[in-house]
């Protein structure tokens, strides 16, 4: 079985598209914080955090394609939750 024979078999819910789209940006700002913080020269790349959280609009086109739009709708809510902490983040900088 493909992992498009996966994905298309995942149930249409709102509470797994929140867990698909805070999950995976969290896995990749985890490694993102980790190599800012190990590299000097990546200390001022917020960038980089933007573009983890910016990965959640490729899940969501992909799910909206599948047409899961109650994933695709979760996965929204994971990356204003997601902008909301870096937002938080900026500001305390």
């Amino acid at each position: 079985m493909t992992l498009g024979n996966r994905l298309a078999q995942i149930k249409d819910s709102v509470f797994t598209g929140l867990g698909i789209g805070l999950l995976i940006p969290g896995v990749l700002l985890a490694i993102v914080w980790y190599l800012m913080h190990k590299f000097a020269f990546l200390a001022k790349a917020d960038l980089l955090l933007i573009g983890c959280i910016a990965v959640n609009a490729g899940l969501m086109h992909y799910f909206f394609k599948l047409n899961k739009d109650n994933i695709g709708r979760g996965i929204i809510s994971a990356t204003f939750l997601w902008a909301f902490a870096f937002f938080f983040y900026k500001i305390t900088q």
